[in-house]
């Protein structure tokens, strides 16, 4: 807050910038029609496309955290030295994009263990923020926040408090929190909603952002911003921005959830860029261990045991 006459003037909030950089052959949708012996034939677009968010970025002097896929950082290691002199912050994705709850806690750590030595060593910093591929930790998989605190994680952005068929904890705080474990003490991120009634309703990008029209979304962090006095935390995909990519095969609600409104993702998110602030995940990260620092109420838990 600065003054003017006098005044106090409300300064606008930053939000928090996300960019969840995997190929588009690496979405969940396509498991199964991609196997991942065949990665490695596709033609890849992950470089140009988040090139691409990078000079939007810049043009915009906005810095947002880079949540990279492990396989794209061994074979990318100068993108993601990219990100990171551009001021941008890199963290992971896992390694090799498979949903959490489909993995053992061993193969789990394996993951994230080697996406962190791999991004680290390219991008020369140290990797504290994780978000699952489709925010797959779920009431089933929550042991996997043990395993990030264990691994040296500082914060997560894997739970969406909303009703999914893939992904979601409906009852989960909606605000970020402090999980405190044995291991450690980890902030949970979750995806942004906004309230209406009894429900969550997502706000927070991605499919979400390309397939509802673009007032949804300007309500939605609007609503965040201005009625609960918080950031938003907004994410989206190098795909996401690629109306070219090759088309693949996916069953008719897979390939709307894909392929909606690619050709206008571009022009909304300039337009994003121009109606709010934003920053890093660990800009937004950093006030919140500041408020835990000042008030210890905001040590909160999950709904679930462990």
């Amino acid at each position: 807050m600065s003054e003017h006459d006098g005044r106090p003037i409300e300064q606008p909030i930053v939000n928090a910038m996300s960019v969840d950089v995997e190929d588009y052959f690496h979405v969940s949708v396509f498991d199964g029609i991609v196997p991942r012996s065949a990665w490695e034939s596709m033609e890849s677009r992950v470089r140009a496309n988040t090139e691409r968010l990078l000079d939007i970025f810049d043009e915009f002097d906005v810095r947002s955290t880079f949540f990279v896929l492990g396989w794209v950082g061994e074979r990318h290691p100068d993108l993601v030295l990219e990100i990171a002199r551009r001021g941008h912050e890199v963290a992971s994705h896992g390694y090799a994009h498979r949903l959490v709850y489909d993995q053992t806690r061993t193969a789990f750590r394996d993951d994230v263990k080697r996406a962190k030595a791999i991004l680290e060593d390219a991008g020369g910093r140290p990797v504290l923020g994780y978000r699952a591929p489709s925010y797959s930790i779920t009431p089933r998989s929550l042991w996997a926040l043990d395993v990030l605190i264990e691994e040296g994680y500082q914060y997560d952005s894997s739970i969406f408090p909303i009703r999914h068929d893939r992904y979601g904890i409906p009852v989960s705080d909606r605000v970020p929190y402090r999980v405190d474990r044995p291991a450690g003490t980890l902030i949970e991120v979750p995806g942004s909603t906004t309230r209406a009634g009894s429900l969550n309703l997502p706000v927070a990008g991605g499919g979400y952002f390309r397939i509802l029209p673009y007032w949804w979304t300007r309500w939605g962090i609007s609503r965040v911003n201005e009625l609960e006095s918080r950031p938003a935390v907004f994410y989206l995909h190098p795909w996401e921005i690629d109306p070219h990519q090759p088309r693949l095969k996916a069953g008719r609600l897979g390939r709307f959830r894909h392929y909606r409104n690619l050709a206008h993702t571009e022009t909304r998110l300039r337009q994003l860029l121009t109606d709010f602030r934003f920053d890093t995940m660990q800009t937004l990260v950093g006030s919140v261990r500041l408020t835990v620092a000042q008030d210890n109420r905001f040590a909160l838990s999950l709904p679930y045991s462990w």
